[in-house]
């Protein structure tokens, strides 16, 4: 009786499929992005560059501590009057000639901020703060700038700056964009985003 051959596997195509597979799986796979907050930062500062002097009454300190507690000016705060205490704030336009504000509608008091230009919100959180609350001061607080940039812009041009910043960013927007562009710094450079962030404490 004759022996019967056993009959061999092809390894060749193996290879093409394990990799057609992993071609397949690549493609088709979703790939969770990391969300964060979306923050230009400064450019580098030689060392040799004094910092400017602020003046107490233009700093807006807001504490957040491990138990995420809300300190702000030294006093408990809940977060939901965060964003209207950091609007009277930048608001309040308590600074006289040369520092006073003309746009500014708060309450002119001069133990406050002397315009929005000098008004700086600084931000110190905890290492055990948790990250929920954190992000939820940050929208409080960058929320508190975008409400009087919106006011702003629509006494000036009409609509709010986030229209404007959408009509800038839309490709089919048919108005000239140069304008546009200017009239958005415009409004940037009368409300700047002054959020200053010290490191966490342990």
């Amino acid at each position: 009786m004759a022996r019967r051959s056993t009959p061999e596997v092809n390894a060749g195509s193996l290879a093409d499929i394990a990799f057609l597979l992993l071609i397949f799986f690549l493609v088709t796979t979703t790939i969770e992005t990391d969300s964060g907050i979306s923050r230009k930062l400064p450019p580098m500062q030689d060392e040799e560059v004094v910092p400017p002097v602020i003046k107490e009454k233009n700093i807006f300190q807001v504490i957040v501590n491990r138990n995420n507690d809300l300190l702000v000016e030294d006093e408990l705060m809940e977060l939901s009057e965060l964003r209207e205490a950091a609007k009277a704030f930048l608001d309040n336009g308590g600074g006289v000639g040369p520092e006073a504000c003309d746009y500014c509608e708060g309450a002119g008091d001069p133990t406050s901020s002397d315009n929005p230009v000098k008004a700086v919100i600084m931000l110190v959180n905890d290492r055990q703060t948790e990250y929920g609350t954190y992000i939820a001061v940050q929208n409080e607080l960058v929320g508190a700038y975008n409400e009087l940039r919106d006011r702003t812009a629509q006494r000036m041009f009409g609509k709010s700056f986030q229209q404007m910043e959408a009509d800038f960013n839309d490709v089919r927007y048919t108005g000239n964009k140069d304008r546009l562009k200017e009239q958005i710094e415009q409004v940037r450079d009368m409300w700047p985003q002054k959020l200053s962030e010290a490191d966490p404490k342990n």
